[in-house]
């Protein structure tokens, strides 16, 4: 597969973060519309009906900072993910939930957890090691460019700031590390040139033929019959406005 085939622009880069944004946000007008609290269908660890949160915790949000603080990060990378690595897309968001969620039901404090930036690590995480371990030069510019915008996101895998589950943060992180390593995706042919081929012959190359064996340029434009240098002068007018060549 060549990278103009692979590196293409699909429906899937605005389908995916459009489907994404659309959904958490119709879930929190929903909420308010009809006056209902969806908390309880959170993720609260260790317990059998806090199980149920894993499916649903991503789409329920707090407040309409929490909603706006997750909602331009889901569509970045999701639409980041959709471009780079569309063939396993779906399934790094759909695993992503499920172990991001399943960890945080393990290793979490006794509340509900809510709110989709666990998916956001997972993104985050996993676009940063997949890229760097492709080791193809877009993947691994846009795994800097990541770390660039969304480095900071690092601290909140720790307990810095309460009211933050940073136990969601740890597992997302955790998660996007696995299916990093885990997850194959095909990658595009690096294109060759014809020097970096083994059956390159320098001999045969028109532009190496214009050079000695010392590297001094040759010159092989036809001469003149009677042997006369005939040196041709080109003018240009200069474009430069109110000034005067003196």
């Amino acid at each position: 597969m060549t990278e103009s085939n692979y590196f293409k622009f699909s429906n899937s880069v605005v389908v995916l973060p459009l489907l994404a944004v659309l959904s958490i946000w119709t879930v929190y007008w929903f909420e308010i519309r009809f006056q209902v609290n969806f908390n309880d269908f959170g993720i609260y660890p260790r317990t059998l009906e806090g199980l149920r949160g894993i499916v649903f915790s991503p789409f329920i949000h707090s407040s309409v900072e929490h909603l706006y603080n997750n909602t331009i990060p889901i569509a970045i990378l999701s639409a980041s993910l959709a471009y780079f690595y569309r063939n396993i897309a779906i399934k790094v968001l759909l695993w992503g939930i499920l172990l991001s969620g399943a960890i945080t039901w393990l290793i979490g404090r006794p509340s509900y957890h809510i709110g989709v930036s666990g998916l956001i690590y997972v993104l985050v995480s996993f676009i940063f090691f997949k890229g760097i371990l492709s080791k193809h030069y877009r993947l691994v510019a846009l795994s800097l460019m990541v770390v660039f915008i969304y480095g900071s996101l690092l601290w909140y895998i720790f307990p810095v700031e309460d009211g933050i589950s940073w136990e969601g943060h740890l597992g997302g992180f955790l998660t996007g590390i696995f299916l990093a390593f885990v997850m194959k995706a095909p990658l595009p042919k690096l294109k060759k040139y014809d020097w970096e081929k083994e059956d390159y012959n320098e001999e045969e190359d028109e532009f190496l033929k214009h050079f000695d064996e010392h590297g001094n340029f040759i010159d092989s434009r036809p001469s003149e019959e009677n042997g006369d240098i005939i040196i041709k002068y080109h003018y240009k007018k200069d474009s430069g406005e109110g000034r005067e060549d003196q």
